[in-house]
């Protein structure tokens, strides 16, 4: 390009940045808008926004139609639009969707209540109701959506309600379904988790294993190292990455010998990458083995980058 050229190339990226910078200090100059709207109704609140782009609560009126209504997205919309709408009327209307078919609507409905400062948690009310249906309604089917809500509702009584359905309740969905719940509750149930690893059901083994993994203090570590060597794959599986994100460093033998001997390579390789994590170097050689001969490239990588982290 010739000197001219560029001179003149130069001059025009500077003219533009300077137009820039002169069109910002306009504007800077200009009357600023009204950084806090006043007035009445809706501009009072937002201002100049557009009403469809405004936030809006939901009116009782809305709240008891789209419950009776039981369309899914109204009334996921209609509850979260009304979290802080107190509405006593509205509570009889909403509390039969903690049993509905659809499980997000079963949640937003227990989310809605247990907001409500009255008419839920009182004697007889909707929370003591749930837990007597949790304990002697004959449908299974209903007693796990109850055991489900207890769990939404996050509530102290609802633990023992749910670490009792776990160990005793004949249905195997109920069982599933209280696990669940304690793993939201944050608590074992008094032990009722650990046991629930021996289930004779692997769904009800898999949702304790879940909630193990999320509660702050599970008492039965110990219990998790024999599912390494369970009859379900994904009950194997899902033991060793719970051993791996709890650190039980006592479990390195199990879970070599997934490593090594597991049919199933995602077993093997959640494998890997505990023993990655447990920091016990007799491993290497093992690990070693694994990154040259497993059948399967992802677990051979997963060796190879847990003998990176030994």
């Amino acid at each position: 390009m010739r000197p001219n050229s560029i001179l003149k190339l130069a001059m025009g990226c500077f003219l533009s940045v300077a137009a820039s910078f002169a069109a910002a200090d306009a504007h800077s100059q200009a009357t600023p808008r009204q950084a806090t709207p006043n007035g009445p109704g809706l501009a009072g609140v937002y201002g100049s926004l557009s009403p469809d782009q405004a936030e809006f609560l939901s009116s009782p009126d809305a709240i008891k139609s789209a419950a009776a209504s039981g369309a899914p997205t109204l009334v996921w919309e209609t509850l979260e639009h009304g979290e802080k709408i107190e509405c006593l009327d509205c509570i009889a209307l909403v509390s039969p969707l903690l049993y509905d078919a659809n499980a997000k609507t079963r949640e937003i409905a227990a989310w809605w209540l247990r907001r409500r400062i009255f008419g839920v948690f009182g004697e007889g009310e909707v929370y003591q109701q749930t837990i007597q249906t949790l304990q002697t309604n004959a449908d299974p089917v209903t007693r796990s959506y109850a055991a489900y809500a207890l769990g939404e509702f996050f509530a102290s009584p609802g633990i023992d309600a749910c670490a009792s359905a776990l160990v005793t309740d004949g249905d195997a969905r109920v069982r599933s379904a209280a696990a669940s719940a304690l793993g939201r509750l944050n608590d074992d149930g008094a032990g009722a988790l650990g046991k629930a690893l021996s289930d004779s059901d692997p769904t009800v083994r898999l949702a304790a294993l879940a909630s193990a993994g999320r509660i702050n203090a599970f008492s039965s570590a110990s219990a998790l190292a024999a599912l390494t060597s369970d009859t379900s794959a994904d009950v194997r599986r899902r033991a060793i990455e719970v051993l791996d994100a709890l650190d039980v460093a006592d479990a390195v033998a199990p879970v070599t010998a997934a490593a090594q001997n597991d049919a199933d390579p995602r077993v093997r390789a959640v494998a890997c990458h505990a023993l990655g994590t447990f920091g016990n170097s007799s491993v290497l050689p093992v690990l070693a083995k694994l990154s040259q001969s497993d059948t399967d490239a992802f677990v051979r990588d997963q060796a190879t980058i847990a003998m990176l982290r030994l």
